[in-house]
């Protein structure tokens, strides 16, 4: 990283991981042409855990490729006034594969996590229709964390705001 100062401790990065809303998969796209990809994820156990569909250009890209970097943005705001945004991110790099055996209790448990993450309210009843009814049709990608680093405007972290 160029701006050691701006550098974020681990934990705060991880912090920006586990409570981002989305962010962008980055792969290895066709023609040597990059492929970012905005996706709701999940994560637990040093692990990124995405849903997707069984084919198409993510997954053709996914098997091409495992290496990938996944980022999330936390904090943004455009300072018009002095030229700059104030921001917060994680970037995350790693192997990801895909888990498509519906017997495999890693696709179920990347499922789980992402309906509590993103249906917290939902009935077991629900949950268990949704996910159960889902399983054949989708796979679900694993992110293996290798490394990360967190980032943040300088005044952010000046201010205390980080």
């Amino acid at each position: 990283m160029r701006r050691i100062k701006c550098e974020l401790p681990e934990e705060t990065a991880m912090k920006i991981l586990t409570e981002g809303e989305f962010g962008v998969l980055s792969l290895s796209g066709d023609d040597g042409y990059s492929y970012g990809v905005p996706l709701n994820y999940a994560v637990a156990d040093n692990k990124i855990y995405f849903h997707s569909a069984t084919t198409g250009h993510k997954i053709d890209a996914v098997r091409r490729n495992e290496r990938v970097s996944f980022c999330v943005i936390d904090k943004h705001a455009v300072i018009p006034e002095e030229f700059t945004s104030y921001y917060s991110s994680t970037v995350v790099f790693g192997k990801i594969r895909v888990v498509e055996d519906n017997s495999d209790p890693e696709k179920r448990r990347g499922l789980e996590l992402l309906a509590d993450k993103y249906s917290p309210n939902e009935s077991p009843e629900s949950r268990e229709k949704e996910i159960g009814g889902k399983m054949n049709a989708l796979v679900v990608l694993v992110l293996e964390i290798e490394h990360m680093t967190g980032k943040a405007a300088r005044e952010l972290l000046r201010d205390g705001k980080i």
